[in-house]
Formats: structure tokens, sequence, C-alpha cells
């Protein structure tokens, strides 16, 4: 039996997986969640097999939930289940931890056996995602900018951003204040931009926060 923990802010998408799930024979969802923080209970719980996990969350959003649970539980199995088109996310999440992403405008069945995968400790990619990472190889592997950072540089370009201040994002990250500013600097040499207007710019533009 796979023990699943559906984390999604929403009660309508929780509901809809709980009860395809139940139609499975070896699946059994023993946990859910509405945002970050309550994920992190259940992994520290140590009771589940597979995480199934959205991006777009309050108070913690997916990608920090991800880096904290690698943190944490480093073998569990995470897969994203997001909104977001996996241009956006996948391969970065990939490179940070997560078993596998998928859109939630997929079929059931491929969540069913992208599950199934990963419990076997295997990666998940869709067959969109492998076509367009093999163009990205034809094409010499050029990233987007945002790929090229790394996870904690993520974290911090999100929430600056959404609209968080410095001091706001290092004590949600239990962070210095200069620590987060090394890396905001960072960020911005990497990607080329100069204020936290143009972050946020990019973001809306690449599909990264709504």
């Amino acid at each position: 039996m796979i023990r699943i923990a559906i984390v999604d802010d929403h009660a309508i998408v929780r509901a809809g997986l709980r009860q395809f799930f139940a139609d499975q024979p070896d699946f059994a969802v023993v946990a859910e969640a509405a945002n970050g923080r309550e994920a992190l209970d259940i992994v520290r719980a140590g009771e589940i097999d597979v995480m199934v996990l959205d991006i777009s969350m309050p108070e913690q959003n997916g990608v920090d939930t991800l880096a904290a649970i690698k943190l944490r539980a480093a073998e569990l199995p995470v897969l994203i289940l997001s909104g977001f088109p996996e241009a956006h996310y996948a391969t970065t999440l990939l490179r940070q931890g997560a078993s596998g992403y998928l859109n939630k405008d997929c079929e059931p069945e491929e969540i069913v056996k992208a599950i199934r995968t990963v419990f076997r400790g295997r990666k998940y990619i869709s067959a969109g995602l492998a076509e367009r990472l093999a163009e990205g190889l034809v094409a010499g592997g050029d990233k987007p900018l945002h790929e090229q950072l790394s996870e904690r540089e993520l974290q911090v370009f999100l929430r600056l951003a959404q609209g968080q201040t410095i001091g706001h994002l290092a004590d949600n990250l239990s962070l210095s204040v200069k620590t987060v500013s090394t890396y905001r600097s960072r960020v911005m040499d990497k990607m080329g931009l100069e204020s936290n207007s143009d972050l946020t710019y990019y973001a809306l533009k690449n599909g990264l926060i709504q």
C-alpha cells in the first residue's frame, strides 16, 4: 500500500484527488494539508510514502516547502502537482529534489502512474517535459534566467517578486538581513536585473507568480 499525503490549499482539489485515489487498490490517502507548514508537520510524523504537493499556497509556498522537506526527509518522494505549466517550474524543482512534476490539467491516470513511479524511487517526467528537455539539449542547453538560480536564490527571488521586504524575508527563512541581501545581489547579478520591480515583472511575465 502506498501511503499518500495531499497538500493543496483548495479543499475541492484535495477532495477530488482523495476520491480518485480511493479507486486505486494500492493507494491510501493518510494525510492532508492546506499549506506548507501543515505539510512539514506531516513529514515530521513520518507516516507517508509519497507527498503530492502544490506550489501556490498561503504562508509557505511549494518551493519553500520542498526545500524544507528535503532538509528533514531527503528520501521522501515529492510529486509536484501544480496549476503552473511545466515550462515554468518543472526543471528547476526536479533539480532541487522533486521526484516529478505534473500540471493539474493532466489526465488523472497520469497522476496515478507518476505516484507509482516515484514510490519506486524513480523520477517521473511527462512526455511533454521530456520533449522540452530534449529540445533544450538540441538548442545548446540555454536555460531561462530563473533556472540558473540555486535553491536558496530561487526562494529569495520568488519572495522578493511577491513584494516581501528583506527584513520579513529574513525572518521567514531564519536568515540574517545581511545574508538575504547577499542572496538578493546574487539573484540580480545572475538575472541581469536592477530592482525588485524588475524581479516582479520577470516573475509575472514568465508565469512564476500569480
